[in-house]
């Protein structure tokens, strides 16, 4: 079953395949132990009882690696064959052994009746255990593969050998065959089976790892193996890890005892709003500034307060978003929970040493391979991964946070997807800046909320800008049975509003708006650059800090370059903030970003310091200006911008102050061209070029050009609403026919990317099988997309010393990591005849060994080049 990897290793040279067997099923009889929580909702959600659900499965897992039986797979360790069976070499082992096994009971076991139940009789039944052997046969994290080819991995004796197996597994545990029977069984495994499939490989990982489950190749009866080793062993690796259960969550009490302060409006409706033990969609809608994230926080205690979840996972759109509210939930995470528990709090992208949805090892486990065994990727050393962080054993964790990417890979087909929908099963959803999405990441977050209800996991959103169409998508998406209905007119919906939905009905709420977010926008338009530039020059004179945002990065660097060249702004009271930084170069900038313009900045931080920055500041990040200048961007992608403008009540010189802002009425100032004038195909391109790269729907832009420039003030949150639908509710009819063509091409790639996503999301309802539908198959997770950018790579840096490449973030704790950007592939394409021959050579030989570079572009960072520098990011041939 399991062999060692080194003659120096301690212990035995192999461990049994029935002995391994065994350990995998015992972590499995213990994780759904009949009395725990999740056997006892999976037994709910199948319909039988929670004891048949736990020895039938613990007999699944007890056959897991039935494809080890076969010969080829034996053969991979020849020399250990003294005393086991004898290798034959002629056997190739091409087929993985999961796959082997689900082949082996399709083509011979399935029809035989060794089972004492003549399954070849009941195509029920036999369909029925077709999904719970997928279920534990994929314990690689992909359903296995039927293959037509098993003869040319098993011999007689080892089919024999399975079957005796089996007989000897079925005594362990009684089992009421006649279940497979009921009419409603299959249907509800369908859905089921993506979660059984993630017990089943954290089970399979749990009963690999050597530091409990010692190497046996003794001699003992498997009943003697099962009572005084599997067992045993089995409570001593999962009390180490402290899965989530409702015992441990703290009643909820107020808003002040879980953020020291009254609440909001929006708040209070949250502390009093009815909560049943029913799964239920909450979307909260109020203004950059009003509180929403506290207010789902509250929610999100209340629910698992009321037995609805054990934990919740907060989802956002970027990495910089999810930096900062990794560090807000640093503050409250522990009030969810009675003193005496320790909770974990993750944090979950794809930059750091964390988990991807709650343990970054998923990814670093897949990308070591032991070349004893080829491409058999193997539990132990998977699980070693994962144990060897004491930070990561929770993959359960209570408490998530990270980007939206790693959430909606639970239906993608990427490896371990199913450990994603196990760990949310019994989580809060909470998903912030909703709106933040295209068409293509959109559709994805259908499926997943779709599932998510499926699963009966209640999903909390926020919003400040959620056009009305997008807001009604999302409540059906979420309602299985599509009952939800709604006859209201768009504009004359309130804002602020909450809204519960829940069993194919709806309850809107009009919530107060909260008095310090209640404003006056005065909007100015600048015609150029010019102009952007006199009032950056006259905001410094007089001691404000400002932030331009402007929407391309090579806009970005061109404008920073302008004002260090004039001399208009002090080189450290300018800085610069952009998507194209190495990972520590812009963890760097973040954490000074933050400090200089956020919530807790000075007037003495503050003074005379300007930002130039891209969408990187306009989601989540608390920031604070005193002057906001932005190139025209969609209307909803505006009003958060503004969101930062004058954001915390401060005095004159910028100091914090607990009653009205003093600095007079904000300002948002616009670069954009007329909407009245000039209007061609060529409108937009002169004063920003590269905007409509950004974003395509150029009629969107006019739109919101026009509405704004228009009204040339506007009130939040009173003109909220109004100004969306101005914008989303009206594109098919007051859009220029000069702009037409260019909006329609855009409407036309926002479906492209609706069929894409369709095309590549798992067919939830199927259940954990593989589909012809499945988009060309399971691939890794970084060769599954979440989001249908224009063709990106990621690239590490590589800085050159003595001869040799070594990460850019050399003293970071995760170095290649860390010296990670993504950039677009034609930037790249440009790049990478530059790098020289013999450098080439050099990193083909760098990523022969450093496995994490698997599926990562490498650029040296040569004396003679400067393609990268840590205060401009990547400024490459094609930036």
């Amino acid at each position: 079953g399991k062999a060692k990897k080194s003659p120096n290793e301690i212990g035995a040279n192999y461990h049994l395949l029935a002995y391994h067997s065994l350990d995998v099923a015992a972590i499995g009889w213990r994780l759904l132990s009949d009395e725990k929580p999740l056997c006892i909702r999976l037994a709910k959600q199948l319909n039988v009882e929670p004891l048949w659900l736990r020895n039938w499965f613990s007999f699944c897992l007890s056959v897991h690696d039935l494809g080890k039986f076969a010969r080829s797979f034996q053969s991979l360790a020849p020399e250990l064959n003294n005393g086991l069976v004898k290798a034959d070499l002629s056997m190739p082992y091409d087929i993985r052994h999961d796959s082997l096994g689900f082949s082996l009971w399709k083509k011979e076991l399935k029809n035989d009746s060794f089972l004492g139940y003549e399954l070849n009789k009941n195509n029920v039944c036999v369909r029925s255990i077709d999904l719970w052997l997928t279920a534990v046969m994929g314990h690689h994290g992909v359903p296995p593969i039927k293959s037509s080819r098993i003869h040319n991995h098993f011999k007689d004796e080892d089919i024999d050998a399975a079957k005796d197996y089996i007989n000897h597994m079925l005594g362990f545990w009684p089992i009421d065959f006649s279940i497979f029977t009921q009419g409603d069984l299959i249907s509800n495994l369908r859905l089921v089976s993506w979660q059984l499939a993630g017990v089943s490989v954290l089970a399979d990982w749990l009963g690999s790892n050597q530091n409990y489950f010692h190497y046996h190749n003794e001699e003992y009866s498997l009943e003697h193996y099962w009572d005084k080793v599997a067992l045993p062993k089995s409570k001593v690796a999962l009390d180490e890890i402290p899965i989530p259960t409702t015992e441990n969550i703290s009643k909820f009490t107020s808003t002040r005892s879980l953020f020291g302060f009254s609440p909001s409006p929006l708040q209070a409706y949250a502390e009093s709003v009815e909560i049943s033990n029913k799964p239920q969609l909450h979307i909260l809608e109020d203004v950059t500034g009003a509180g929403k994230t506290e207010a789902a926080l509250i929610l999100v205690h209340r629910l698992m307060a009321a037995g609805q979840a054990e934990g919740c996972y907060v989802a956002l759109p970027t990495m910089a978003t999810a930096n900062a509210m990794y560090l807000r939930m640093g503050n409250t995470y522990r009030k969810f929970y009675n003193h005496d528990y320790k909770p974990s709090l993750i944090l979950a992208h794809g930059a750091r040493d964390l988990s991807e949805l709650f343990n970054k090892s998923v990814i670093l486990s897949e990308q070591i391979q032991d070349k004893n065994y080829s491409d058999e990727e193997t539990a132990s050393v998977v699980c070693r991964a994962w144990l060897a962080d004491s930070k990561k054993k929770c993959l359960l964790a209570d408490v998530g946070v990270g980007t939206i990417d790693q959430a909606l890979l639970a239906v993608l087909p990427a490896k371990h997807q199913s450990l994603r929908l196990l760990g949310l099963s019994r989580k809060i959803l909470l998903i912030d800046e909703v709106h933040a999405y295209d068409s293509y990441m959109q559709e994805l977050l259908f499926k997943l909320l779709k599932m998510h209800a499926l699963q009966g996991g209640s999903t909390i959103l926020l919003s400040a800008t959620l056009p009305f169409d997008m807001r009604m998508k999302l409540i059906k998406a979420y309602d299985p049975d599509d009952l939800v209905q709604h006859e209201v007119e768009p504009h004359k919906i309130s804002f602020p509003l909450a809204t519960l939905s829940m069993l194919g009905s709806m309850r809107e709420t009009a919530v107060p708006a909260r008095e310090a977010v209640s404003r006056k926008v005065l909007v100015k338009t600048l015609p150029d650059a010019e102009r952007v530039i006199e009032v950056i020059r006259k905001s410094v004179d007089e001691g404000k800090c400002v932030c331009w945002i402007r929407n391309t990065v090579v806009s970005a660097i061109e404008s920073y370059n302008v004002l260090r060249s004039r001399g208009i702004v002090l080189d450290d009271k300018l800085c610069l903030f952009h998507s194209r930084f190495a990972m520590i170069d812009r963890q760097r900038i973040e954490e000074d970003v933050l400090q200089k313009f956020g919530k807790c900045s000075s007037a003495e931080n503050r003074a005379g310091r300007v930002l130039i920055a891209t969408q990187v500041v306009e989601q989540s990040l608390d920031l604070d200006f005193d002057v906001m200048i932005s190139d025209l961007a969609p209307i909803d992608l505006l009003i958060q911008r503004v969101g930062r403008l004058h954001r915390h009540p401060r005095d004159q010189r910028g100091d914090r102050v607990r009653h009205i802002d003093e600095r007079g009425t904000p300002v948002l100032h616009l670069l954009s061209p007329d909407p009245t004038k000039n209007l061609s195909e060529n409108w937009l391109a002169k004063c920003l070029p590269g905007t409509e790269f950004v974003y395509p729907h150029v009629g969107y832009l006019w739109l919101s050009a026009k509405i704004l420039i228009d009204k040339k003030e506007f009130m939040m949150p009173n003109d909220a609403r109004p100004l969306i639908e101005g914008v989303y509710g009206n594109a098919d009819f007051d859009i220029p026919e000069a702009l037409e063509k260019k909006s329609l091409e855009a409407l036309g790639d926002e479906q492209s990317r609706k069929s894409m996503a369709k095309f590549n999301g798992l067919n939830l309802k199927k259940g954990y099988v593989r589909n012809s539908d499945d988009s060309g198959g399971w691939k890794d997770e970084v060769r599954i997309p979440t989001r249908l950018c224009d063709e990106t790579v990621t690239v590490a840096l590589a800085n050159v010393e003595n001869g040799d490449l070594v990460p850019y973030a050399k003293h970071a704790e995760n170095p290649w990591a860390m010296s990670q950007l993504s950039i677009r592939l034609n930037q790249w394409e440009s790049v990478k005849p530059l790098i020289p021959n013999q450098w080439r050579i050099k990193v083909d030989q760098l990523k022969a060994y450093e496995s994490s570079l698997k599926w990562v572009e490498v650029l040296p960072l040569l004396e003679r080049q400067s393609l990268y520098s840590e205060n401009y990011g990547f400024s490459g041939a094609a930036s």
